[in-house]
């Protein structure tokens, strides 16, 4: 009965795993695919350029602070969605709604959304007081979000908060629902007030519940090249790129495939030593 899974894991992971490492440890390009063993003159050679460095550490940017805002929403909307009122279903309907919109077609929307001349966030910017001459946010009528460095980064993560969040909501609301309810009438009686019980009962007993979350959640941003490249491109510059557009940038558009292969190999140690970390954490403070 296993069989047909780990065939499918060994098919569609396992063999482009191995190939990525073939590639990585040679020279093989677009025009020469050739295995030409190189050793580790690909890695040396990435990791040396300021486009790889700036990657990186804009990739861990992007994931943890993402991932960070992700969970701490998630919670609260998963405990407002504990709870029993009027037009529950429209707020659940509303929550998924980023979840089932296709990435690209959203992208695109928050793309028109953040536009340096048309984003109708400057124009309320502007109604209210805060954008233009004399005021909070500089004397332009345009934040231009896409094109200034911090501005850009603080984008696309708060795209990627809006993809992710209701599958981190979905997750942690399960959670909370298993939470057995005499423990929480026994909390309520002894007196425990609503921030106690959060802290002291809810999230202890879920949070190997929050781990998978957060795991499921960085696994996700640490491979996603999605958002980013149809936000920004990876701009401005490349204060926006992350590890696997650059990747694809190397390896697909520039025709180095084993550059690509190597700049991407870099992921795994990275969700490796996450998924260790992170479960290690769950096992020591779950509660029982």
């Amino acid at each position: 009965m296993l069989a047909p899974a780990i065939l499918y894991i060994l098919v569609l992971v396992g063999f482009p795993f191995l190939l990525a490492i073939a590639f990585s440890l040679s020279d093989v390009s677009v025009g020469d695919t050739s295995l030409n063993w190189v050793g580790l003159d690909n890695f040396q050679r990435v990791v040396k350029t300021p486009q790889f460095q700036r990657a990186l550490v804009n990739t861990f940017i992007f994931a943890v602070g993402s991932q960070a805002i992700i969970i701490v929403l998630a919670t609260v909307l998963a405990e407002l969605l504990s709870a029993e009122f009027r037009g529950k279903w429209l707020v659940r309907f509303l929550i998924i709604l980023p979840w089932a919109t296709p990435v690209a077609l959203g992208a695109i929307g928050w793309k028109w959304l953040l536009d340096s001349k048309f984003s109708p966030f400057d124009w309320i910017l502007v109604s209210i007081g805060l954008l233009g001459p004399d005021t909070l946010l500089g004397p332009g009528n345009h934040m231009n979000f896409l094109g200034r460095e911090i501005l850009a980064m603080a984008s696309v993560i708060t795209v990627h908060v809006w993809r992710l969040l209701p599958l981190a909501v979905i997750i942690i609301l399960a959670a909370l629902t298993s939470i057995p309810r005499e423990i929480l009438d026994q909390s309520s009686v002894d007196g425990a007030g609503f921030w106690r019980t959060l802290f002291r009962i809810k999230i202890p007993l879920i949070f190997p519940i929050i781990s998978i979350a957060i795991l499921f959640g960085m696994i996700l941003t640490f491979g996603d090249m999605a958002v980013v490249f149809i936000l920004t491109d990876g701009g401005p510059i490349y204060y926006t790129q992350v590890l696997p557009l650059w990747a694809y940038r190397v390896g697909i558009e520039g025709g180095s495939l084993a550059q690509g292969a190597a700049i991407a190999l870099f992921l795994f140690p990275l969700l490796l030593a996450i998924v260790v970390l992170v479960l290690k954490i769950s096992k020591r403070v779950e509660v029982t």
